[in-house]
């Protein structure tokens, strides 16, 4: 039998990838199907944490629901029960503290995080990227961007072409999804050429090129607040505190995260 073919061998990577990847969206679409509580401790997060957290929080007392850091805002404003709500921005996290959910005394920044742009069998461009890497990449194909009015990876995303010049000539290829994971799983899938997503997501595929990455100086901060929400269990204040620990920090780190000025 004659060995595969580099395009049969790029097909079952392809597949294997969009298979990891479509598991996560299945859990996604279950985020608020949660059992009963008791000792174990809530925590909503933003859906770019996924493997992450799960990492740095193992053998703790926990179930994790994931999303974009506006529906899990909304849930909590809605009255979803949660301890612990990691938000992928401060706005989101601004808009549950003022509706009286979280605890602005608990509020700290958690992590950082960079933007980059991805594809498939695209050429590696500079760091930060210009102008002209980004229309090399994009070409003339759907861009796959987090919800860009709503969710913090899309709002990021929506900063940084328009900081380069280049929102409104991309604007109308821009497919928009749910969280920045489902951005993610479109590329892969072949749904769309190109993508922005974080960093630390675009590790998760490694089928995929990271083009570049888009300069701080397009976009806000990306950085994660953590806070206590207004009914946390008395067991949350341990595990909350546990995601600053050394410990906690380094598998962080291990991920691609990055540390907050005072962290």
């Amino acid at each position: 039998m004659s060995a595969p073919s580099s395009s049969a061998k790029h097909r079952a990577r392809r597949a294997a990838c969009c298979a990891r990847l479509a598991c996560a969206a299945l859990l996604f679409a279950g985020l608020f199907t949660l059992p009963a509580r008791g000792d174990t401790v809530t925590i909503f997060a933003a859906a770019s944490l996924r493997g992450a957290l799960e990492a740095a929080l193992d053998g703790a007392p926990v179930r994790i629901a994931y999303a974009g850091s506006a529906a899990l805002a909304r849930q909590l404003i809605a009255g979803a029960p949660a301890d612990i709500f990691i938000s992928a921005n401060a706005a989101w996290m601004d808009t549950a503290e003022a509706a009286g959910v979280t605890t602005p005394a608990s509020r700290k920044p958690l992590l950082t995080n960079r933007l980059a742009l991805v594809a498939f069998n695209a050429r590696v461009g500079p760091t930060p990227l210009s102008r002209a890497a980004v229309l090399e990449a994009a070409g003339k194909g759907p861009i796959a961007m987090a919800l860009v009015d709503a969710v913090p990876a899309g709002i990021y995303g929506k900063a940084a072409l328009t900081a380069l010049g280049l929102w409104e000539r991309l604007s109308d290829r821009v497919v928009q999804a749910d969280n920045v994971r489902a951005a993610l799983l479109m590329v892969s899938r072949g749904g769309a050429d190109t993508g922005i997503v974080y960093a630390t997501d675009a590790a998760l595929a490694p089928d995929l090129t990271v083009v570049g990455l888009f300069g701080a100086d397009t976009h806000g901060p990306i950085v994660y607040p953590a806070a206590l929400t207004t009914g946390a269990s008395p067991a949350a204040r341990a595990v909350f505190d546990a995601l600053f620990d050394k410990e906690t920090r380094q598998t962080f780190d291990a991920f691609g995260f990055g540390r907050p000025s005072d962290g």
